[in-house]
């Protein structure tokens, strides 16, 4: 199963690949109107089952354009709530800091670029591990 994370956002949102294993296949940073082009391109070409979205900001909006134009994709809605700062904290497990980063408290870091594509994968993350239900 493919689960496509989808960080809703007005100006930009965080797209990522998870599958239910928790690999993560792709991740992106979009221009928002470039989102539902490669929402569809990822879906034709990986063959997504389901679309995880945050609840938070313009997801309303953004899920009933996912609705109309992916009517048999389910979504399942989760709770983004201090998702941000967990992505931050992942980006730098996946990209420790060198040099004088270092030396800068963990807590006041922050990554080099924005940090949506792992919130993306982080509410996928989140579904997995709630009570909804996602058969293998």
């Amino acid at each position: 199963m493919l689960l496509l994370g989808f960080d809703p956002g007005r100006d930009k949102c965080g797209l990522a690949l998870v599958n239910h294993q928790q690999t993560i296949l792709l991740t992106e940073v979009i221009n928002a109107e470039a989102v539902l082009a490669r929402v569809e391109q990822w879906r034709d070409t990986y063959g997504v089952d389901k679309i995880v979205i945050g609840n938070q900001t313009t997801s309303q909006q953004w899920q009933q354009q996912l609705m109309g134009q992916f009517p048999d994709l389910p979504i399942v809605m989760v709770n983004e709530r201090n998702s941000t700062l967990q992505a931050r904290d992942r980006y730098w497990e996946l990209y420790p800091p060198r040099g004088i980063m270092r030396l800068i408290p963990k807590g006041m870091r922050l990554p080099p670029r924005p940090v949506d594509d792992l919130v993306a994968v982080l509410l996928v993350e989140r579904a997995l591990h709630s009570c909804q239900s996602f058969p293998n």
